[in-house]
């Protein structure tokens, strides 16, 4: 395996890491109807131990297209306390039909009493690398890191937002192959080995009704010492059902099957900060090269405009009136003889 840089970091580099021909094969032969099935909205609660209810997860999948290139978006956020401390996750992903990594952010955050503390991450690729930039802030700390290998190295990548399109996958199929092993990112931007398992069918009750469940073992190798596993179960549908990692006392379920969830749950409005959201902040802008390139060619088929409002505006500060809505009202008023009313104005009290 062809080695890679960690510029600005320190630390052993992982080599021999690599995923598995199995899972590498399984990528890159997903048929694009098994997408079309994995294109719906997960909604969960946080419950602890004892059944109190700490907050919520969601994961969302849609079709969306990044630079020109059709692919998926995958939505993932938690949101919660933990011993009364605020904390949270966003995840948005960009990937493409064979779970190939466009971009993708990741956002944490905790409050505790005295401090804050942020984690992001950000991955997408550039000339044919994976570029991988981390910025922890702690207090007033703020610690960067950076990353990047060819994409060579980064065969079979599985990344916080793609792992959850890959179990969608393989709950539909009822099945998880032998040999999957991928390869995933780690706290110190590390490559790492990352496992799926099949754990069976189960059975559990929802709303009185007995239902099959599928698991999914999920496994990241930070170390021999040092694994941190998941275990995930799901609806034949691909619905996820509950989640839990290994020695957490917090675990993810459902509470009502989706069909219920959609008719009676009301998703109840949270804070959100548009500008931390990279689809929101995508679409934001998207839509506002739009509306000024609509606006500057409307203004450029009629040059009249610049010209009207110009001479308005110079005979305004040339009389300087107390009321500018009367003065306004008086300049305007001889130009709606010059044309015929609209259906829209014909209605309008002229006295308004």
């Amino acid at each position: 395996m062809e080695n890679y840089s960690l510029d600005g970091l320190e630390g052993p580099r992982h080599e021999h890491v690599s995923a598995s021909h199995e899972a590498v094969a399984f990528m890159d032969n997903i048929d694009p109807k098994e997408l079309q099935r994995c294109v719906f909205t997960d909604n969960l609660v946080s419950l602890s131990e004892s059944g109190r209810d700490l907050g919520k997860f969601s994961v969302s999948v849609e079709f969306a297209c990044r630079a020109q290139q059709p692919c998926m978006l995958v939505h993932a956020q938690s949101q919660g306390a933990i011993e009364d401390s605020l904390c949270g996750t966003t995840v948005t992903a960009y990937v493409t039909c064979d779970l190939e990594v466009l971009e993708e952010d990741y956002y944490e955050y905790m409050k505790l009493e005295d401090r804050s503390l942020e984690k992001r991450c950000h991955v997408a690729q550039c000339d044919g690398n994976i570029l991988i930039t981390k910025v922890t802030t702690e207090g007033q700390e703020v610690t960067e890191q950076n990353a990047a290998f060819p994409l060579s190295v980064a065969r079979g990548l599985i990344t916080e937002g793609s792992h959850l399109l890959l179990m969608r996958l393989f709950a539909l199929k009822g099945k998880v192959p032998e040999n999957m092993t991928f390869i995933s990112i780690d706290q110190n931007l590390h490559i790492i080995s990352a496992t799926f398992e099949q754990l069976g069918v189960e059975k559990e009750e929802f709303d009185g009704e007995c239902m099959e469940v599928f698991g999914i073992k999920r496994t990241l190798l930070f170390s021999e010492d040092d694994p941190q596993t998941w275990h995930c179960y799901f609806l034949p549908d691909g619905h996820m059902v509950s989640r839990v990692q290994l020695g957490s006392p917090v675990a993810v379920k459902i509470l009502q099957l989706p069909s219920y969830q959609e008719k009676v749950v009301e998703i109840p409005k949270m804070s959100l900060s548009w500008e931390e959201d990279m689809q929101m902040r995508s679409k934001f802008l998207d839509r506002k090269e739009e509306q000024k390139a609509d606006h500057a060619s409307y203004l450029r088929r009629h040059p009249e405009i610049r010209a009207l409002i110009s001479d308005f505006l110079q005979f305004l500060l040339l009389r300087k009136p107390d009321d500018v809505f009367q003065f306004a009202r008086e300049y305007f008023l001889p130009f709606t003889c010059h044309h015929p009313q609209s259906e829209s104005t014909q209605a309008v009290d002229p006295s308004i």
